[in-house]
């Protein structure tokens, strides 16, 4: 799903504080992981002005800096193995493996995390959902991560809300209702409301896709119609390959370590002037999920 911007609550002197130990971080993240395998799914991301983090697997233009190398990529064949069954191969393969690097590496992007006021300020609603459904604490925080960068404010122009960027149709299946002071699409920009749903969204697919998180990925960003049309694979949409490649990538890096307290981190700093854009962008003349 793409994202729109909506505005947001903060101060902007906490964006930039925010855009500038992004950076910080993200150059001792990548002096750590220095890893370089070109047939990797790399995640690329920058922090927009307002401390907004933006992740692609791609560089969309030229505020994009490297985040880190990934996991090798090909589900033309074979589908995502497991991220760190992949990572792990891919090192012993290369002789570049080095748990200790990759733990500290992981604790350093943990670290930096848990700097950020926005995901301090839902991590709650997030462990309980875990808890609540069985899905994964770190898959929740890469999904969110690049649906919305945890602007819980986020509205797309296809209308999908909040943190998790649910429909309003997708989150009455799962139990968002409106009351009568507020509607479904108001309800979802509450994270009490909309990271359970969510969660609830992702196990409902995980039953639909067993054992293949890449599909489950797929079908939460293009739908579960747009992955049984495409075979029981990954739509021919680059905007939905992205969005798998990008959160399979940040899932890897949080598997990467022992502890499970916080997300991966957001990575460049924003470049002066730089004004609220669609999450996601597509090329022209590509299909984009319907």
């Amino acid at each position: 799903m793409t994202v729109l911007r909506a505005a947001l609550k903060h101060p902007p002197h906490l964006a930039r504080g925010a855009g500038v130990r992004a950076l910080a971080a993200l150059s001792l993240a990548l002096a750590l992981w220095g890893l370089a395998r070109p047939a990797h799914a790399d995640l690329w991301a920058f922090v927009d002005e307002r401390g907004i983090t933006h992740f692609a697997a791609e560089a969309l233009d030229e505020r994009y800096r490297l985040y880190f190398r990934g996991s090798v990529y090909d589900s033309a064949e074979q589908g995502l193995k497991p991220p760190m069954v992949q990572a792990e191969a891919a090192a012993d393969a290369d002789g570049s493996g080095d748990a200790g690097r990759r733990l500290q590496a992981h604790t350093r992007l943990q670290s930096f995390f848990d700097i950020s006021p926005r995901y301090k300020s839902v991590r709650g609603h997030l462990r309980k959902a875990a808890d609540h459904t069985g899905v994964d604490y770190d898959l929740l925080k890469a999904v969110i991560a690049v649906e919305s960068g945890f602007d819980a404010q986020a509205i797309s122009p296809k209308g999908a809300v909040g943190l998790m960027q649910l429909m309003p149709a997708t989150a009455q299946r799962f139990g968002v209702e409106a009351s009568r002071q507020r509607s479904v699409q108001q309800q979802l920009a509450d994270p009490a409301v909309n990271v359970p749903a969510g969660a609830r969204y992702l196990n409902h697919l995980m039953g639909l896709f067993p054992g293949r998180l890449d599909l489950v990925l797929a079908a939460y960003n293009a739908g579960e119609g747009a992955v049984r049309r495409a075979g029981q694979a990954i739509p021919p949409f680059q905007e939905t390959r992205n969005y798998v490649k990008a959160v399979l990538g940040i899932y890897e890096q949080l598997q990467g370590g022992r502890e499970r307290a916080g997300p991966a981190a957001p990575a460049a700093a924003a470049l002066p002037g730089t004004t609220p854009r669609v999450r996601m962008t597509l090329p022209t003349g590509l299909p984009t999920p319907q």
